[in-house]
């Protein structure tokens, strides 16, 4: 019973945790463009928070082992609400750019607190069911965050508000929880060691590592410049509010069936060919701009296409890596993933603005493809190499 209640406590908190990203990047990104902000500024700035994220990962685990999970749950939270509730009170880029960095840092925080509490009390036999749904829960949150954007329509400031009020009570229900350690007799893994890693991990498995770069920065791109791209191709708030959760609802509803497939088949054919049919239907983006239902089933599509992307490169990198590198293997696709994040936007902000609000969604498929070409690539070369 009580590691029910823990494993439910933690779901709704990762899920306003993926709420309040969620809202975060296309709302400020909205704001930015109705004040006339440059869309490469408005890019860059978004980076702020997968800065936090990636500068949150480098000091964490010591802090888990000093102060537990809880307490790291409580302060990940604060850190998220009190950030939340200053956007309204500063009217200032730096401002905002510093709290954005410091969403990211508490989201983080609250994401590998909670993640690694389930891992440690969640038996083998069901820790895959149990973190599925754990995903699922952020995935939902983060398909409903633009959503709750929508309410600066009514007040500036609601949207920010409400989202903190959420997160309050969110991060409130792990006080009910007893706090807890990781296990003090087993060894943390030094990062130096894993450090030492990194150049014969990427040389055993850099294409696996290629999946969660390219997600982090379609996710990153999707959420922070497309809503601007649309903005200036006579696409409405209201549209975008509902385009971006379409991506999300695609990946959501078959994630596991993509999941099972990926083992059922070879799990290398199956990502090239997804990525192949991503790439190309966010290419036909482009063709239907100015048609709000077409850009929802396009993106619902290419949810469906692309959306498992980080999670398939790390079961891939699994497939491909040695053991004893596995370690390495799991912090390199996380630091992908924060690359990927960080440039997207940068990327993104930087094609709209010097191409005249045009071709978005061709640098962004064309991106994929590459993907897809390397893959099937990657095949050819360990299909000759098991041959010869």
């Amino acid at each position: 019973m009580e590691q029910k209640k823990l494993i439910v406590v933690l779901t709704i908190v990762v899920s306003i945790s993926g709420l309040s990203q969620g809202m975060l990047l296309p709302l400020i990104a909205y704001i930015f463009e109705r004040e006339h902000v440059p869309s490469h500024i408005n890019g860059l700035h978004a980076t702020s928070l997968y800065i936090g994220v990636f500068a949150a990962s480098l000091f964490l685990e010591g802090l888990l082992r000093t102060f537990g999970y809880r307490t790291l749950i409580v302060c990940g939270g604060l850190l998220v609400f009190l950030s939340l509730v200053l956007f309204p009170v500063f009217n200032s880029m730096t401002v905002w750019f510093i709290l954005r960095l410091i969403v990211g840092i508490g989201d983080n925080t609250l994401h590998f607190s909670t993640q690694s509490w389930l891992t440690e009390i969640i038996p083998k036999h069901k820790l895959g069911k149990t973190m599925a749904v754990y995903g699922l829960s952020f995935s939902l949150g983060f398909m409903l965050g633009p959503l709750l954007a929508k309410l600066v329509e009514y007040h500036a400031a609601l949207p920010f508000l409400v989202s903190a009020g959420m997160t309050l009570c969110a991060f409130l229900l792990t006080f009910n929880l007893k706090n807890s350690f990781p296990p003090s007799d087993e060894r943390a893994i030094s990062f130096s060691s894993t450090l030492n890693n990194f150049g014969t991990v990427i040389k055993v498995s850099w294409i696996a590592f290629i999946f969660p770069l390219i997600f982090g920065l379609l996710e990153s791109t999707l959420n922070s410049n497309f809503p601007v791209f649309a903005l200036k191709n006579q696409l409405t708030l209201s549209d975008i509010t509902l385009i971006l959760p379409a991506f999300s609802l695609g990946s959501i509803l078959f994630q596991v069936p993509i999941g099972g497939l990926t083992d059922k088949y070879k799990r290398s054919h199956v990502m090239a060919v997804l990525t192949l049919l991503g790439g190309l239907t966010f290419i036909s983006a482009d063709l239907f701009i100015g048609s709000s239902w077409m850009m929802i089933m396009i993106f619902f599509l290419a949810g469906v296409f692309v959306g498992s992307l980080y999670s398939l490169g790390v079961s891939y990198m699994a497939d491909i890596t040695p053991s004893h590198l596995m370690p390495a293997g799991n912090l390199m696709c996380g630091m992908a993933f924060s690359a990927g994040s960080i440039t997207g936007p940068i990327i993104g902000g930087m094609m709209i603005h010097y191409s005249g609000n045009q071709y978005y969604f061709v640098l962004v498929g064309l991106l994929i493809l590459m993907t897809s070409a390397a893959t099937f690539l990657f095949i050819k070369k360990t299909s000759q190499g098991i041959a010869s």
